[in-house]
């Protein structure tokens, strides 16, 4: 063989391969519909994430916040998660509704069902474990997420259920002492949009006017709070920070990095492992 034929059968070598890396399940979602017209006046849709290795497999399902960008927060989390091992189903809230942003307004009410109509397709995925899923959400998403799982009527009507929750800068006024599972919370100190003060009263069970009330009726709520972290402290693109409907949002590599740490922890913890 010649050193141009040898050259040439090279190059194809390293086309090929890269070729097949981007058609891996861990590099490209599946965009999937959630549901049908027959089924829902707006179906859901969303990307899906299979991890390599035989199933079933734990799933986690990530909701979006108020500025929509479910595709940036599939690259952002998704991926790294389903490299984890999980099955990974990143929601489209807004799409099928014709929405763009809700920072300014409180969104449509059946926004609160959008978790469990994705734990209904992913309990219909024979990869998929039912028993092991875990919801993930940002800001808005963090609200949904603790309204997924807290005692209330969403809950309670919803035919499977989650194992574990996990919400980042969640605004956690409001919300009681009162999870039907495993929650972490994931928060900057300097967060001035969904402050950590309120979220450590949440966990430690006293009402948004700081008078106690019986805390652990609710499964655990864990709170981490990172210092010197502001809101949405997870998003590389925001740099040194942008100012945002009055609110500072910075990316921070030190709260980053942790919080995929204790992500990974928890996530082990709660649906990793087989009982």
């Amino acid at each position: 063989m010649t050193k141009l034929v040898r050259a040439v059968a090279s190059i194809a070598v390293l086309v090929l391969a890269r070729a097949t890396l981007a058609v891996s399940p861990e590099t490209i979602p599946a965009v999937v519909e959630l549901e049908t017209p027959l089924s829902a006046s707006q179906p859901l849709q969303g990307f899906l994430r299979e991890p390599d290795g035989a199933g079933p497999s734990p799933a986690v399902v990530l909701l979006h916040s108020c500025a929509g960008n479910w595709r940036e927060l599939d690259e952002r989390w998704a991926r790294r998660i389903a490299s984890w091992g999980y099955v990974t189903l990143t929601v489209d809230s807004f799409g099928p509704r014709g929405l763009r942003n809700t920072c300014t307004s409180n969104g449509p009410v059946d926004l609160a069902f959008d978790a469990y109509r994705a734990l209904d397709f992913l309990a219909r995925k024979p990869f998929v474990d039912p028993a092991r899923v875990a919801v993930l959400g940002f800001s808005q998403g963090g609200w949904l997420t603790l309204t997924s799982v807290e005692h209330g009527v969403v809950e309670k009507v919803a035919r499977h259920k989650f194992r574990a929750a996990v919400a980042f800068y969640p605004p956690c006024k409001g919300f009681k002492d009162d999870m039907t599972v495993p929650t972490l919370i994931l928060v900057g100190e300097l967060d001035d949009w969904t402050p950590a003060a309120e979220c450590r009263s949440m966990a430690e069970g006293r009402d948004d006017y700081g008078i106690s009330r019986t805390k652990g009726d609710g499964a655990p709520i864990s709170l981490i709070v990172y210092p010197g972290a502001y809101h949405a402290f997870d998003i590389p693109s925001l740099g040194n920070g942008v100012q945002y409907l009055g609110h500072h949002l910075q990316f921070d590599q030190a709260a980053a990095d942790q919080s995929v740490d204790d992500l990974r922890k928890f996530l082990y913890a709660t649906i990793g492992r087989k009982e």
